[in-house]
């Protein structure tokens, strides 16, 4: 007889000693896990239900995005990663119980306190200002960087994660989700065989912005809706750290950009460039061969890359996912990308884009 899923789950809660919790079901994400809250006796836990399997195809004939960009399709990455957080000292939740194979995992709550919901309400839980909690997220990325990116980290069942670096394939496959979504959605038309070409050639030149500089593990999503404010814990730790999965090996500009450009909650310029300057002079003292300028030119090239992929990824989850929802961070992104083809490394991808996207934008 076939075995339900919601009975593998029951029984994996039962061995765990959670048998008795009591569930509710957590908001989603953008993703295909699925998360509940579990109360057993005054004590929080956080199940998260994930079956293997990759992500829809991008078109017919094309393979998984989520195997393009290398994103983590098993709970794998999740466990070897979270390990290697923890072990630098940072918030990642803790595993109570796991069985890597069905793709289930009992872990540590790590409260309602999310970043997105306090920079809405403009303070900390206890009145923190929101530079506080800012000041904290920079604290976490050097605590990050100064360590040599791992090339595999340990899953715990006898197994390896290797750490995929931002290759030519994710670079490319980012790239394309603007082209292959952006364009037919928003702009009403498919993109042409020569704006492909030579949208993929201001991106040729440019690649050697991101490579810059010494590589570093990045968590992918480091922003606001993927970090908890812990503010009875200390420096670092004080940001709790969810969705990273998908980390790759790569520049240390991509999460500072992602943090201080975050697609879910504005940012304004004068925070940004404040917290920008801030982790520039800490890293300057605490990064090895850390590079002003080379950073900067990284920053910039990482946030426009970023931004072009969510203006693709917003209607992506309409049109595909039937989620409109994200459309509503269309203007936020569009304002983001902006600021960064401010930056001259960037004038004929600007060109291009004022040409054929940004018009639409006005």
């Amino acid at each position: 007889m076939t075995t339900t899923r919601d009975e593998t789950i029951r029984a994996f809660l039962a061995a765990a000693g959670w048998g008795e919790a009591a569930r509710r079901p957590l908001a989603g994400d953008a993703s295909t896990r699925r998360y509940e809250r579990l109360s057993l006796n005054g004590r929080p836990a956080v199940l998260m239900d994930w079956p293997s399997g990759p992500d829809a195809p991008v078109a017919a004939g094309r393979a998984a995005y989520s195997r393009i960009a290398h994103l983590a399709e098993d709970v794998r990455a999740f466990v070897a990663v979270g390990e290697y957080l923890r072990g630098l000292g940072l918030s990642a939740p803790e595993i109570y119980a796991a069985d890597i194979a069905q793709g289930l995992l009992l872990l540590e709550d790590l409260g309602d306190d999310v970043y997105g919901t306090l920079i809405e309400k403009g303070a900390g839980p206890a009145g923190e200002p929101l530079d506080e909690l800012y000041r904290a997220g920079i604290e976490t990325l050097l605590r990050l960087q100064v360590s040599p990116a791992p090339a595999t980290l340990p899953v715990g069942n006898g197994e390896m994660h290797a750490v995929p670096h931002f290759d030519d394939g994710v670079f490319r496959g980012e790239l394309d989700v603007l082209l292959d979504w952006h364009f037919p959605v928003v702009l009403g038309r498919e993109a042409a065989p020569d704006e492909r070409t030579e949208f993929h050639r201001c991106w040729s030149e440019l690649r050697p912005s991101i490579d810059a500089g010494p590589a570093t593990l990045f968590l992918r999503d480091y922003h606001s809706p993927n970090m908890l404010w812990l503010g009875a814990r200390q420096g670092a730790a004080r940001v709790g750290l969810i969705d990273y999965q998908d980390a790759l090996i790569g520049s240390r500009a991509y999460d500072v950009v992602s943090f201080l450009q975050d697609a879910r909650r504005d940012v304004p310029p004068e925070r940004e460039a404040a917290m920008r300057a801030l982790y520039i002079e800490r890293a300057k003292g605490e990064l090895p061969d850390f590079d002003e300028q080379e950073f900067l030119a990284a920053y910039a090239t990482l946030g426009a890359e970023r931004a072009l992929r969510l203006m693709g990824l917003w209607p992506r989850l309409l049109k595909r996912d039937g989620k409109p929802q994200y459309m509503a961070h269309m203007p936020r992104t569009v304002d983001y990308l902006r600021r960064n083809l401010a930056h001259p490394a960037l004038a004929a991808l600007k060109t291009w884009l004022e040409a054929h996207v940004l018009r639409e934008h006005a």
